[in-house]
Parts: structure tokens; sequence; C-alpha cells
């Protein structure tokens, strides 16, 4: 078992990171080989001070587009971080069941609950 990382862009408020943590809390629970470690939000990458905002800025534009005329409120681009102590096997099955979380409709076109990227 190797410690393994997740990172996903996400354009939320704190009832979007929530939702975002519990997905991932429950396909660590589902995966029964998965231990999660550390689950962060940044706002600026470590080591290049870059901000999330900078990184992430297309997603606040998916919001604008798919909402027009809304305020994106308190909503902000942000990088949710996972650490996990998993096989690789493990973590694949992990963050597909978080991506098809994030994104329950598939491919056909459809508005995001919290407009995202993997990274």
């Amino acid at each position: 078992m190797r410690t393994r990382h997740l990172r996903f862009g996400l354009y939320a408020d704190e009832e979007g990171l929530a939702w975002a943590g519990s997905l991932v809390d429950g396909a660590v629970a589902a995966s029964q080989g998965a231990r999660l470690v550390e689950r962060s939000v940044l706002r600026t990458l470590p080591g290049s001070g870059m901000t999330t905002a900078d990184l992430y800025d297309h997603l606040a534009e998916q919001w604008a587009w798919e909402h027009p005329g809304q305020s994106g409120g308190a909503r902000e681009p942000v990088e949710l971080r996972v650490r996990l102590v998993c096989s690789l096997r493990t973590w694949r099955a992990v963050r597909k069941a978080v991506l098809r979380g994030l994104c329950p409709q598939g491919a056909s076109p459809h508005v995001c609950r919290v407009p995202w990227c993997a990274a």
C-alpha cells in the first residue's frame, strides 16, 4: 500500500465543498481497501504561489455560461486534495466513483451541481 493523491478543481461554496467531500468519503468507504489520510481545500498552490482562482478560472466561466444572469454567490475556485493509503487499483476505483458522483449524468449535455475538473 502506498500513499496516493486525488486532486479536483471545484467552483464551490461551503455547501458544494461539503457535498464533494461526502462523495470522497462515500467512495473511500465503499472501496474497502482505502484509508483516507488527509483532505484539504487549497486556495493557493504550495511552492508556486499560484492561486487556485488563476488555475481554475474556467470553472467560474462554466458556471456563468450554465447559469446566465445568476450570481456565483460565495462560490470560488478551489482545489480539493485528498491523500489515501491504498493500492493503485483501489485508487483508480475511488477516483472513478468520485468522478461518477460529480458528474452523474455522464457525457450528455447537462449542468453540473458544482463545476469541476480532475487534476
